[in-house]
């Protein structure tokens, strides 16, 4: 394939032109971080304690989430057939290995945010 035609496939997808957008889509959409960084913090939630360390999120969402985690092998649920039932949901080995990547994201957000705020402050203040 020519440089012309590898650029030109990159353009039309772009999982091509960024290897690692299928990462980003995946773990760090709207709720899926949040769920994640609670479930290591707090290891195994039942439902009802998600929905409570996590503000804002409404239980049709979280649920959407918890599937689709599951789905993607991040998070591992568990149905306890008792009466009444009771599910509980922990991250997975694989979402565990996220764990590196949130801790630097985590290490930058420190160091970073303040200024990511100072440039905010002195972009709005131009208007």
């Amino acid at each position: 394939m020519t440089g012309g035609a590898r650029m030109k496939d990159a353009a039309a997808d772009p999982e091509l032109a960024c290897p690692i957008s299928p990462v980003v889509d995946i773990v760090f959409s709207r709720w899926t971080t949040p769920i994640l960084w609670t479930l290591h913090a707090h290891g195994r939630q039942r439902f009802v304690e998600l929905e409570r360390r996590i503000t804002r999120i409404t239980p049709k969402v979280l649920t959407q989430r918890l599937r689709q985690l599951e789905r993607d092998g991040l998070v591992v649920r568990t149905y306890h057939p008792e009466v009444p039932p009771r599910v509980e949901y922990e991250i997975s080995a694989l979402g565990l290995s996220l764990r590196p990547l949130f801790a630097t994201l985590a290490e930058w957000a420190g160091a970073y945010l303040p200024q990511v705020e100072e440039a905010r402050e002195d972009y709005d203040g131009r208007a």
